[in-house]
């Protein structure tokens, strides 16, 4: 028994040394930062004049161990924000880390991670399956400066309102002055709480995107006082205490660990089953590189599009399965080949389109592609302005079957089982042209310690040498 508990605190020191790759420089007595914050309940929030919430108590805990002074100004997030971007030691909490944001600051985290839910009242005459069918009601509610009203602005929606903050927004939508509002559940809970209101009280129309939480720090703040922070978020990661104060503010115990693994539902590679499971053949790869490290994080189901932000982003990051193209080459880590993929252009068989050349597929009214896969970017390389494209290749297919585009773009692993999943058959459809032939790989943000990625690649190899590999594929390609 004790040579078991010996082994496991080993692992956990160990962990905390691969992620962190260096330990805290204890600098603290040097430091002055000034951390700003807003209301946003659980993450941060006054109550009795006192400063509470998951990223306060995090920060309280790192601070002592730091022996850095903890004083807070709560303020609107706009104000927050503008503030932590231009004041010498600003610290801004809690902060989503995105492409947009990611060079604006320098990053300790995650702390958590949340969803980002279309919220509407129970009875309306509308109805929300993808996020481009959101663009048509008449108003949207959002936040100046939040990461969700960023990224809808950036996907085109015309139909925002700002509001001051959460409260005002559910009432705004509870009143029918706004048809939708983002917001992740938590805080939805606390707002509505705030107004006499629960979360019974409004309906979830759409998963938007996932984001992560993070302490942002203003440039100006040295490297190594950021290190020192993710150092000890790493530590209360490694001890149960995150898990415990997620627990306590979030309502989980879900919270994100030292490395993330996301992936698509992309049948027969990844999907989710009708048991709710996470499978297919390149989870089956993952889960047993995993296994034979040792390592115990669970695997996350998302839209492309999303993941794919993500991995650009954050540190200690995984996204499977991954086309290795030219293009994304040196955006990421790569551990493979896992497989090798064929890209078609497909046509409906009934509409007798024929391609036989790249110059002649530019000359269609419209080819549907899945924004951010390899094929889309690839395509708008070659200079192609005829494109339609969706974060899910489902909405594609059904716009290729009922006439809306003239073509589609997929790989051949995956096209089938997406038609057959729609009520569709294979013999509708032409595999037109064949665009291009590549390895899909598992993938890793750039930032992720080199030390994980060639382990992975190693135990990869010794799974192809052992014959584990040829029996996961024969069980899901073959």
């Amino acid at each position: 028994m004790k040579k078991n508990i010996l082994s496991l605190c080993l692992i956990a020191v160990l962990s905390i040394l691969l992620f962190t790759g260096c330990e805290k420089s204890n600098n603290g007595d040097n430091v002055k930062l000034k951390f700003v914050t807003e209301n946003y309940k659980p993450f941060n929030y006054t109550e009795n004049s006192e400063i509470k919430g998951l990223a306060p108590d995090i920060l309280k805990l790192i601070c002592k161990q730091l022996d850095i002074p903890f004083d807070v100004t709560v303020m609107p997030w706009d104000e927050a924000y503008t503030f932590a971007k231009n004041t010498d030691n600003a610290v801004l909490f809690s902060t989503v880390l995105d492409v947009e944001r990611r060079d604006q600051f320098k990053w300790a985290g995650p702390i958590a991670s949340m969803d980002w839910i279309f919220y509407s009242k129970p009875q309306n005459d509308f109805t929300i399956n993808y996020l481009e069918d959101a663009k048509k009601v008449s108003k949207i509610g959002v936040i100046q400066d939040y990461s969700i009203e960023q990224y809808l602005a950036q996907e085109g929606f015309t139909n925002l309102v700002y509001c001051a903050n959460n409260v005002e927004a559910f009432t705004k939508l509870l009143n029918g002055e706004i048809d939708l509002f983002p917001s992740d559940k938590i805080t939805a809970e606390a707002a509505l709480k705030s107004i006499n209101k629960s979360i019974y009280n409004v309906a979830e129309e759409l998963i938007i995107k996932t984001d992560f939480v993070y302490i942002a720090f203003n440039k100006s703040i040295p490297d190594n006082v950021v290190a020192d922070f993710q150092y000890e978020i790493d530590r209360l990661k490694e001890v149960g205490t995150l898990k415990t104060l997620y627990q306590k503010y979030m309502n989980s115990s879900d919270f994100p660990g030292t490395l993330q693994i996301y992936t698509e539902q992309y049948s027969p590679l990844t999907f989710r089953n009708s048991n709710g499971e996470i499978s297919g053949f390149g989870s089956d790869i993952v889960r047993e590189i995993m296994k034979r490290n040792n390592l115990f994080a669970d695997i996350k189901l998302s839209s492309w599009s999303n993941g794919y932000n993500l991995a650009l982003c954050n540190p200690n990051f995984c996204l499977f399965t991954m086309d290795k193209t030219d293009l994304r080459n040196n955006l990421f880590q790569w551990v493979g080949p896992i497989g090798t993929n064929t890209t078609w252009i497909y046509t409906k068989k009934s509409s007798s389109i024929s391609i036989t050349s790249l110059a002649n597929a530019k000359s269609l009214n419209s080819i549907g592609t899945v924004t951010s896969w390899f094929s889309d970017q690839y395509l708008r390389e070659q200079g192609f302005n005829n494109l339609v494209s969706n974060s899910d290749p489902e909405v594609m297919v059904k716009k290729l079957m009922t006439g809306e585009i003239q073509a589609f773009v997929c790989s051949g692993v995956t096209f089938p089982t997406i038609l057959k999943g729609l009520g569709y058959s294979y013999d509708d459809i032409v595999p037109s042209f064949s665009l291009m032939s590549s390895d899909y790989y598992i993938a890793f943000s750039k930032n992720t310690p080199v030390s994980l990625v060639n382990k992975w690649q190693t135990t990869l190899n010794e799974m192809k040498s052992d014959l584990t590999y040829s029996a996961i594929y024969q069980k899901w390609l073959q």
